[in-house]
């Protein structure tokens, strides 16, 4: 019963009165560890179905190589020196690349000649998860498609069912990446390295969702250009995504597929 009511009472007084008025009598109240839970469920983003938007005519090569920089050195993601072993989480393509079947040849030499930024599109009818044999990588309910490296088997099934090219299989072991090309490894103790033979990609950041900040990527070129990335929820008519997405013209990769992309390109 005591239980229920120290729950009751997070949930009608919220962070804030455990944090102001008699804060640390109220922490008193909680065994070991339900007071750092009861904090990353008062601030963690909640969402239905996540999505991300990202505005062509701001992310320029400085923005998405930072993009790229602040995801990579969030989740360990190390650089092997080696194009055909590297693992990638946001990277880089042509439009050709990215947007296949969509170009012609009449097109803006901006798109013709400049790059996009890429990750796992978080689809909505995710073939990867289908895919693999040990549950390995599933959908959430908000729409975020997960990786569980520990169940990972190596197989790489979901490698050749997605369509996006969105994912990374670790050849060798990550951690004895070279040294001169990674000299701070492991970059973050927060997340944990991967080992050799598992395939890992983008999460949409779902660790610090859980802390109710934004995706690394989003938070990096926003710092740079507002609004060059937005991410929220699909769900919400008024969240920023949508205002986003009603406000000017977006393409997606591949959506004749059928798989559903979350991932929106404005344009």
């Amino acid at each position: 019963m005591m239980a229920m009511d120290r729950r009751q009472f997070l949930k009608i007084t919220g962070l804030s009165a455990l944090l102001g008025l008699g804060g640390k009598a109220a922490f008193e109240w909680l065994a070991p560890g339900e007071a750092e839970a009861a904090v990353q469920q008062a601030t963690r983003l909640a969402g239905k179905k996540w999505g991300l938007a990202l505005d062509v005519t701001l992310l320029d090569e400085e923005i998405m190589s930072k993009c790229i920089q602040a995801c990579h050195t969030y989740y360990n993601v190390p650089n092997i020196g080696n194009a055909k072993e590297e693992i990638k989480w946001l990277w880089k393509e042509t439009y050709d690349h990215s947007f296949p079947g969509q170009e012609n040849e009449y097109q803006a030499d901006k798109y013709k000649a400049g790059n996009f930024l890429l990750l796992c599109n978080h689809c909505t009818n995710p073939p990867c998860c289908r895919a693999c044999p040990t549950k390995a990588t599933w959908k959430r309910e908000d729409g975020i498609v997960m990786m569980d490296m520990h169940r990972c088997i190596g197989c790489r099934f979901c490698m050749a069912a997605c369509p996006y090219g969105a994912r990374s299989f670790n050849w060798g072991d990550p951690r004895l990446a070279p040294k001169a090309l990674n000299p701070n490894f492991p970059t973050n103790a927060e997340i944990p390295t991967r080992s050799k033979g598992v395939v890992e990609k983008c999460q949409f950041c779902a660790e610090r969702l859980a802390k109710g900040q934004m995706p690394a990527c989003v938070e990096a070129a926003n710092k740079i250009k507002a609004n060059a990335m937005v991410f929220g929820d699909l769900e919400v008519p008024d969240s920023d995504l949508r205002k986003a997405l009603r406000s000017r013209y977006s393409i997606r990769r591949k959506p004749e597929l059928g798989t559903g992309p979350n991932v929106y390109y404005l344009i």
